[in-house]
């Protein structure tokens, strides 16, 4: 079947309330958050959705850019050239918006694009990307900088009944002697070969990140993750040279080309978000940048689409499993057996939200 123009893109906007409020060391408190769903309808009647999210601010400006300002851009255009749609669309909006809710917004109707196409195909999306392993090494990833010792080994006893065999922490907290102490805590209860990541949201400066790192290395974690705003690439580089432990960041890079000078700077875990980096598109360039100069690829969010990305690369390590109660509106949440994250063989990326329940949430 061959791919036909795209008839209509569709727009939802929706508030899912937490359970409880969740605290990192830079977002503050999060009560909420904020999905914005894109549903691309080809003149076939084929259908393909992507999304994108936010802490809970920006949701109403994604959600415009995509009905106001990509929507004339792309109804009409070949639903198959994925690419041709994507530079149309980047350069478009780049001088009044490159990064922020322009390329969320582009990332959710990349996203959708590929969910269409793989549909068209009868292939499962990690089947199209290339297709290396659906099973993906994943870790429970949780916002739990405030919660005590004894409530983060609480917590981390119930992921490891969920099936989880790698654990994230946040680090981050006012004395850095705290976050030592949690985390020795965490390393005497898992053992000292269970994969433990740390998380510092940005928190400090370059030489605070250092001395975090140097404190941390006794406790042997996989990473340290954002110790400070991903565009300080000299700032990077000594942090990696002089931490003495590797490094994870990237999340809140908008583009693929930040992705390079990030690698350049000695980040050894490339971190992408499929998005909030421009889609399934950008992600891909990525992972693809990463092997090329050997290194493992990781991800941040959306974790049933990224479980689809990962699968389909030689060089993916960690999957992060963090679905901020996204899985009450999924017909079929991600499967984890034995730690490892299942990229499932429906046609698409296979996630089918229950957008009925979700339009009885506001997005006011």
């Amino acid at each position: 079947m061959t791919d036909a123009a795209i008839g209509r893109l569709e727009v939802g906007h929706y508030v899912i309330p937490l359970a409880e409020v969740l605290t990192d060391s830079m977002h503050g408190e999060m009560r909420g958050f904020e999905i914005v769903v894109a549903t691309v309808t080809d003149a076939d009647g084929a259908s393909g959705m992507g999304y994108t999210f936010t802490t809970g601010r920006n949701g109403g400006a994604i959600a415009n850019i995509l009905l106001r300002e990509i929507t004339p851009l792309v109804v009409g255009e070949d639903a198959g050239r994925i690419e041709a749609i994507w530079k149309k669309v980047w350069w478009a909006l780049h001088y009044g918006g490159r990064g922020g809710p322009s390329v969320l917004a582009l990332s959710a109707l990349d996203i959708a694009l590929w969910d269409l196409k793989a549909k068209r195909a009868g292939l499962p999306l990690w089947r199209l990307l290339g297709g290396y392993n659906p099973a993906v090494p994943c870790y429970a990833g949780g916002i739990d900088l405030m919660l005590s010792p004894d409530e983060l080994l609480a917590q981390t006893e119930g992921n490891l009944a969920k099936g989880f065999r790698a654990i994230k922490m946040k680090v981050g907290r006012e004395k850095l002697s705290e976050d030592v102490a949690k985390l020795a805590a965490m390393r005497d209860f898992l053992g000292a070969e269970f994969p433990l990541m740390v998380d510092a949201n940005m928190a400090w400066t370059v030489d605070q990140a250092i001395r975090a790192a140097r404190a941390f290395a006794p406790y042997d974690p996989v990473w340290l993750e954002e110790p400070i705003p991903p565009e300080n690439m000299a700032g990077h580089a000594r942090v990696a040279a002089e931490g003495g432990i590797p490094i994870a960041s990237g999340e809140n890079l908008r583009c693929h080309w930040d992705f390079r000078h990030l690698i350049e700077a000695g980040v050894t875990f490339p971190e992408p978000d499929v998005t909030n980096c421009g889609g399934v598109t950008a992600f891909m360039k990525v992972a693809h940048m990463a092997d090329a100069f050997n290194l493992p690829v990781t991800s941040h969010g959306a974790h049933d689409i990224t479980v689809h990305l990962l699968a389909a690369v030689p060089n993916r390590s960690y999957l992060e499993a963090h679905g901020f109660g996204l899985d009450a509106y999924i017909a079929h949440p991600m499967e984890i057996r034995d730690g490892r994250a299942i990229a499932p063989d429906r046609p698409g990326h296979g996630m089918e939200l229950d957008l009925n329940a979700l339009a009885t949430l506001t997005s006011d």
